[in-house]
């Protein structure tokens, strides 16, 4: 004996599945909206399932980028501090070279 499912025990879940809704023979035609088809409802459910399972994804790519662009700006600090430690070391040789150049002319 087959059983049909009711609202309160639908014979599955899974909306693809499920019977169509029939209209009613009472009613006048064109007083009820129009039969919605569901797949709509579905790719936009699937979408969301695919936005959701790609926003790690996203995170993580936004995290990255985040950290490239410190360790870019880390290296530049590096760089420049780097470049006044050699330039104050240049001026204090040529300070150096200056004293001995007048220390050898004065004598």
């Amino acid at each position: 004996m087959k059983r049909i499912g009711t609202i309160d025990r639908p014979l599955t879940h899974d909306p693809r599945n499920q019977a169509p809704m029939t209209i009613p023979t009472r009613e006048p035609v064109g007083s009820a909206t129009p039969n919605v088809t569901i797949i709509g409802a579905n790719d936009s459910r699937q979408n969301r399932t695919r936005e959701m399972q790609l926003i790690p994804e996203a995170l993580a790519r936004a995290h990255m980028h985040d950290r490239l662009r410190e360790s870019a700006v880390e290296r530049q600090a590096v760089r420049l501090i780097t470049a006044r430690r050699m330039q104050r070391r240049a001026e204090r040789a040529s300070m150096r070279a200056r004293r001995a150049l007048a220390m050898a002319v004065m004598h």
